[in-house]
């Protein structure tokens, strides 16, 4: 059986040799591209459909306009049955942790052996999860350390988990049992809190501090 992947990936150069990898196995083809997280979710609607769906992505965290973390994130919501691996060049805890917050369920460096990433494909589409274990320790550091005080009230957290889910106010209200103006002022007070200009960039900012 092969697995679909969607390759999403800036550098064309970067692309060709994913690519060229993937399609060297059997059981794994690169049935669709995009250069950027907008251009993925473009070419995510129009193959869902099609009779070759892609079942893995495989996004570069360092994408243009909108980067990896939120594209994982925009995926996940609009298409959970997409896994999803996150590559990267750097090893970065907070990168690291992130990423796992936005729903990838495999991470993998740029300058490992491929076959860890093709590892990290198929241990995606199977329903398990993957981490390089070059960046593993980043995972069990924060196990082992605790999370920073978060400046958000328990309500607020609870609003701001609502809001990366996708809900506008009435849902959110209607979830937690108050009012939409309850929530309107909840969420002024979160975009404060967390220095930011709307509610995606709330919920980003928050996954990226490990506050979701």
């Amino acid at each position: 059986m092969t697995t679909h992947v969607l390759l999403v990936e800036d550098h064309a150069f970067t692309r060709d040799g994913l690519r060229a990898a993937i399609n060297l196995e059997s059981d794994l083809r690169v049935t669709a591209e995009a250069r950027s997280g907008e251009e993925a979710l473009d070419v995510l609607a129009r193959t869902q459909a099609s009779p070759q769906p892609v079942q893995v992505a495989v996004l570069d965290i360092g994408l243009p306009g909108m980067d990896g973390i939120q594209t994982a994130a925009e995926i996940g919501r609009r298409y959970p049955q997409v896994r999803m691996v996150m590559l990267t060049a750097h090893d970065l805890r907070d990168e690291v942790l992130a990423a796992l917050a936005s729903g990838a369920h495999a991470y993998c460096l740029k300058s490992a052996d491929p076959a860890l990433l093709l590892l990290g494909i198929r241990a995606a589409a199977s329903g398990s999860a993957y981490l390089d274990p070059q960046i593993a320790h980043h995972v069990l550091g924060s196990i082992r350390t605790p999370h920073a005080t978060s400046p958000l009230t328990p309500r607020e957290t609870e609003v701001l988990r609502l809001i990366a889910d996708g809900q506008g106010n009435r849902d959110i209200a209607a979830n937690l049992g108050i009012s939409v103006s309850t929530v309107k002022l909840h969420v002024q007070e979160i975009l404060v809190k967390l220095h930011a200009a709307d509610r995606t960039q709330a919920a980003v900012q928050a996954l990226r501090q490990g506050l979701l």
